[in-house]
């Protein structure tokens, strides 16, 4: 429970129309990295190289005219993203959800996300670099050589399956509609659409790192074990591996392109 200067300083910081401009900016950076990461699902697919995670999108990005600059953008959109989902998940407007926990946790665990990609961001503006599937396949290795922990990865794979479908369950019912405030006619149908797809896709994506957990765990094999990019790249290995990649790839692209307009029209 937020104390009362906490809750007076997460309520002036909702009420501050210049941070709620910068957490608009973070539903921007979080389509362009989106579409990156699109992008190099889609150059995998047709049998190029690159990391198709957070970090291979930072390096795409540092790369470009003024990349540096776009990457402390990014870092500081996402951590004012982060921020809003907290006072958001202790700042219920809503009475039928103000005392559910499981709302908490959902924005909670979306701004650990955000925060988490910002340090990425942060890293490869700094000159650094990451490798998301090494860090996995190193946490996986730890946690399998202490007791209980097949069944920690166990855990952390079907939570993080449970992310996933949550994703394409509310793509599938469009749900996310109601944190929106959108326009009539046929813009309200495309963001929709794009809304429905790149939910699905990303849930998708989502999803397969959690299997990856699993599989790890039951195997005793942590280098099965990886994050996004390894996700994306096990795809491709599956029948028509190819085609799925690519569909996964155009979803992200799509879910960055909704970011945008969730960026506009989000309810804040």
């Amino acid at each position: 429970m937020m104390t009362d200067t906490g809750k007076a300083a997460a309520d002036a910081a909702q009420n501050s129309k210049a941070f709620r401009t910068a957490a608009r900016i973070g539903y921007v950076v979080l389509g362009i990295v989106h579409i990156v990461i699109g992008g190099i699902a889609i150059s995998v697919a047709q049998g190029a190289g690159g990391e198709a995670d957070q970090g291979g999108a930072m390096q795409q990005l540092a790369s470009l005219p003024f990349g540096l600059v776009l990457l402390w953008v990014i870092a500081i959109g996402l951590f004012a993203l982060a921020i809003w989902q907290v006072t958001e998940a202790f700042l219920v407007r809503d009475p039928d959800t103000k005392k559910k926990w499981g709302y908490r946790v959902k924005y909670v665990g979306t701004a650990i996300a955000y925060i988490s990609i910002g340090i990425t961001a942060i890293v490869y503006a700094r000159g650094g670099s990451s490798n998301s599937d090494q860090s996995t396949q190193s946490l996986s290795a730890q946690l399998l050589a202490t007791p209980g922990g097949v069944f920690l990865l166990v855990l952390i794979g079907l939570i993080v399956i449970g992310v996933g479908v949550a994703f394409v369950y509310r793509g599938a019912t469009k749900r996310f509609e109601k944190h929106l405030a959108l326009p009539a006619g046929t813009a309200r149908k495309g963001i929709v659409t794009f809304g429905t797809v790149g939910y699905i896709a990303k849930g998708i994506a989502i999803g397969v790192v959690g299997v990856l957990f699993v599989v790890a765990s039951l195997t005793h094999d942590a280098e099965k074990a990886g994050g996004l990019d390894a996700a994306l790249k096990s795809l491709a290995e599956l029948p028509f591996g190819t085609i799925i990649l690519w569909l996964v790839g155009a979803g992200l692209i799509i879910y960055g392109v909704f970011c945008f307009a969730r960026a506009r029209y989000a309810r804040m």
